[in-house]
């Protein structure tokens, strides 16, 4: 498991490097507008890449298959050997659909998790705002029992430390709620025991790339936090978030942007699979 959560941030870091550079227009431009520009090209880009892993030639012939036999039914309808004959054919031709589109989706599979993860950075949460406040969150490896080291948040001109820090024993976390002050993106500096671990912090307006939580080595938080390098196996700290908001829009806004990068996608795809003669 140690080893597919390296292979996953060595992944994440080759993306961060593509996606820091091919996404940078997103924070100029309108929710909308980059949303929606962003999977119409996502979409195109996807069915270029199905149509040169896929057996085109095979998809070809079995859908010129299922159309003879969709007319057989149409013509010989009071045939009741012919029919079923047609449909059976019709089955069978959905069945190879579904399994020359294997090879395609295993490839692009990876391609596209590292897409969805980096317009998270961009979409699923927006950055604070100055005069905002947000809870800052350390959690700490260990037991519940184990010794507290001395955790503290470095003074810095992005921020104002409004309550903590705060000690949450159950969870083995230490809480500060802060107010955002100076614009830009910055660098939060924690000493825990004689040691500094960073955090980025994203104060401004508009679209900013926002990595919400720096992530320790659960393969799942790995994933889904790409920005931030994550903490080693052996580090007092484990994990640290900031609670940004939520983005509300119902094309670029939290949760909501996936669906609509979804379905414009798959729409764009749709209409651009008769310019590149692509069989699907």
């Amino acid at each position: 498991m140690d080893l597919l959560t390296n292979l996953v941030a060595w992944l994440n870091a080759a993306a961060n490097a593509i996606g820091g550079v091919l996404l940078a227009p997103v924070g100029a431009l309108p929710g909308t507008l980059s949303a929606t520009l962003v999977a119409i090209v996502s979409g195109v880009v996807l069915l270029l890449a199905f149509k040169y892993t896929s057996n085109q030639k095979a998809i070809k012939r079995v859908r010129a298959d299922i159309k003879a036999n969709l007319l057989a039914l149409k013509l010989f309808k009071e045939s009741a050997r012919v029919a079923l004959d047609a449909q059976g054919r019709i089955l069978a031709g959905a069945f190879w659909l579904a399994v020359y589109a294997i090879v395609p989706i295993l490839v692009m599979a990876v391609p596209v998790l590292l897409l969805i993860t980096q317009l998270a950075l961009w979409y699923q949460h927006r950055p604070l705002h100055g005069g905002e406040d947000a809870v800052v969150t350390v959690k700490l490896g260990g037991s519940t029992e184990a010794p507290w080291p001395d955790v503290r948040l470095e003074p810095t001109d992005a921020l104002e430390v409004k309550t903590g820090p705060v000690r949450v024993q159950s969870k083995r976390e230490i809480c500060w709620d802060v107010v955002a002050r100076q614009p830009g993106y910055h660098r939060l500096v924690f000493g825990v025991d004689g040691q500094v671990y960073h955090k980025e912090f994203a104060v401004g307006d508009g679209f900013m790339r926002v990595s919400a939580q720096r992530p320790g080595r659960a393969l799942k938080d790995v994933a889904e936090n790409p920005a931030e390098k994550p903490f080693g196996q052996d580090s007092p700290v484990q994990a640290i978030e900031v609670a940004y908001p939520m983005r509300a829009s119902w094309t670029s806004g939290t949760d909501k942007w996936v669906y609509y990068w979804f379905i414009v996608s798959f729409v764009s795809a749709f209409c651009f699979k008769g310019v590149f003669k692509v069989n699907i």
